[in-house]
């Protein structure tokens, strides 16, 4: 019945759990046309985490392709995904109570006024006062009274320039294009899996086949 019966399974790079029980379908999608084999691959455990195991493990798909072929004899499994998969164990609660809103009010302080201080000790350093009355003077023909219309519509500027780079307002996207933080963010996750999974094959500490 299971005779050439190809199985296609895409492992993803990285895997975030919250039972200790993990299965095939907790870090890979699988398809196949047969459904009663698919239900039985998807459910298939390939890891369980002790208590005081670390908490990131990395999994070899040969491993997970050895274990489905023990399940299910005859079928031929065709990985589309990942040769590894860094399977990280979360503790929900971990993540709940005042001391995290404490956290994401002090890290918002400190991006606020630490990037004010940048932009201000920038502009000090092009003495950006001494350019605006330099133009104001050169265009208007006499030196400006205080602040002049340069200085605002550089303000307003530079407030609607950086709105439009991050992509939000308040917690509303303008466009559907990922913003340059959440770009750098999937590209250091990415870079950090990667380090993860070679250090943990280079120790020997992944799971893989015997």
């Amino acid at each position: 019945m299971m005779a050439n019966t190809i199985l296609y399974l895409k492992a993803e790079q990285n895997a975030e759990v919250m039972e200790p029980q993990v299965c095939v379908k907790d870090i890979a999608s699988v398809y196949c046309s047969d459904k009663n084999i698919c239900a039985r691959v998807k459910a298939l455990r390939v890891h369980q985490f002790h208590e005081k195991e670390d908490k990131r493990q990395v999994v070899s798909i040969l491993k997970v392709i050895e274990l489905i072929e023990q399940e299910c004899s005859g079928v031929t499994v065709t990985n589309l995904g990942e040769n590894d998969t860094l399977i990280e164990l979360i503790d929900v609660n971990k993540h709940k109570g005042p001391l995290q809103w404490i956290k994401m009010v002090f890290v918002a302080a400190i991006s606020f006024f630490g990037t004010g201080f940048t932009i201000m000790a920038f502009h000090n350093d092009i003495s950006i006062n001494k350019i605006f009355s330099k133009v104001y003077e050169l265009v208007m023909g006499y030196p400006a009274d205080g602040y002049s219309i340069l200085e605002v519509s550089y303000s307003l500027g530079l407030a609607i320039g950086i709105i439009l780079f991050f992509n939000h307002i308040g917690g509303r996207r303008i466009t559907k294009d990922p913003t340059p933080i959440e770009v750098e963010m999937r590209v250091y996750e990415t870079d950090v899996n990667k380090a993860l999974i070679q250090t943990a094959d280079r120790e020997g500490k992944s799971i893989d086949v015997s």
